[in-house]
């Protein structure tokens, strides 16, 4: 396959690591003497032929930079058949061979749409959810859970002071990877994720209680946004046993901020990785890890698996809390 224009986009929710992955594109391709073009807005750039050509300066000094420079954003017409042709004809026009779609699920199957078009297409998985089901990890988790760690331990320091109870809601959409992964970094008293079965007495109320016959004279109760929200939990813990617990919603700023060393690396290696793909012959590939290395998958196989939180980790915050 000969590959000679790579557009690449990002689409979806923005994770810190999104620009260190572009940059690498943009210069694997030109090492490989490659043209590359910056498709702004995700797949309604496309749409709309918001492309702009990308070189060693417009992405110079963008790794240590969060958000997304090429913009993103999700495209409801890109959802039928008219959008992805619109998109098709501005691939072709362009003279784009190949799409590398940077971002989650979403994204996944937009970039499955362009290749049954017979476009070309490498995506790579980011997101702050790490909720994507053929990889061990995704661009943009390790910042947003250090942001998570370094607010909710600030928030200790006053709920210490003040001997209160803290319910932090954090994000994940509709997995508690996230939520899981910061409540055992701060030594919760509770996790609450969307995977587990949830019994308030048992989970929640006997946990602070257990907390409380071991001296403890504060609470740190983690809930992840699909497993209800922290204001419900905060409301149901005052009326079961008469605490009143402060609320915190740590919202977007966990999707922001300068991107750790592991996911610059990582969003590196697999920018790398997707043109060394397309250069290979290979298309409706994913980037992912695996034991920690870095593989491809095919995008159908992929968007076929499902994702668990390690029963490990559930095993170990019960040790740590004590029930």
């Amino acid at each position: 396959m000969s590959v000679k224009r790579i557009g690449v986009l990002t689409s979806g929710g923005d994770a810190p690591g999104m620009n260190a992955c572009v940059r690498s594109v943009v210069r694997t391709a030109l090492y490989h003497g490659i043209e590359c073009y910056g498709i702004r807005r995700g797949y309604n750039g496309l749409i709309t032929g918001d492309i702009i050509k990308l070189d060693e300066k417009n992405v110079s000094h963008t790794i240590n930079r969060g958000g997304t420079i090429l913009y993103t954003a999700r495209s409801k017409e890109f959802l039928n058949e008219e959008g992805q042709k619109k998109a098709v004809s501005t691939c072709k026009f362009l003279g784009l061979d190949s799409i590398i779609a940077i971002g989650g699920d979403g994204t996944f199957r937009g970039a499955r749409a362009l290749s049954k078009w017979g476009i070309n297409v490498v995506c790579i998985p980011a997101t702050i959810d790490n909720d994507i089901s053929c990889t061990n990890y995704s661009i943009g988790f390790d910042t947003a859970a250090n942001t998570a760690i370094d607010c909710i331990d600030k928030l200790r320091d006053t709920m210490q002071s003040h001997e209160r109870c803290s319910v932090v809601e954090v994000m994940g959409r509709n997995a508690g990877f996230l939520a899981m992964y910061v409540g055992l970094a701060v030594g919760a008293t509770a996790v609450l994720v969307p995977e587990k079965e949830i019994d308030f007495e048992r989970d929640v109320i006997e946990k602070i209680r257990a907390a409380r016959f071991n001296g403890f004279t504060h609470y740190m109760i983690v809930v992840a946004e699909g497993a209800g929200s922290a204001a419900d939990i905060a409301n149901k813990i005052k009326d079961s046993i008469d605490l009143d617990p402060r609320v915190t919603v740590l919202g977007h700023i966990q999707r922001g901020g300068t991107p750790s060393g592991r996911d610059r690396v990582n969003a590196t290696k697999m920018g790398y990785l997707a043109v060394e793909l397309l250069l290979a012959g290979k298309t409706n590939r994913i980037v992912c890890t695996k034991a920690g290395t870095f593989t491809d998958v095919d995008i159908d196989e992929a968007l076929q698996m499902q994702k668990h939180i390690q029963s490990m980790e559930v095993d170990v915050m019960a040790a740590m809390t004590g029930i």
